[in-house]
């Protein structure tokens, strides 16, 4: 398996990993009474993007390059 193939499912588990955490935050802070504070960078769409971008170049490699 690739190294871009092999990313996917990682990427993917650290990405729900941190949505859960940051979700966990915001549940917190609403129970305390607080306004939850708006992540800097949405751990959701952000694993979107990368995933894509793996997937991407995992196609690139496979058919461009001849990586099997």
């Amino acid at each position: 398996m690739c190294i871009f193939c092999a990313a996917i499912p990682a990427t993917l588990a650290v990405g729900a990993a941190a949505r859960q955490k940051q979700h966990l935050a915001q549940l917190k802070t609403q129970d305390e009474g607080k306004t939850p504070p708006k992540p800097i960078l949405p751990a959701g769409p952000a694993t979107v993007v990368i995933v894509t971008g793996l997937a991407v170049a995992s196609v690139v490699y496979h058919t461009q390059l001849g990586g099997g």
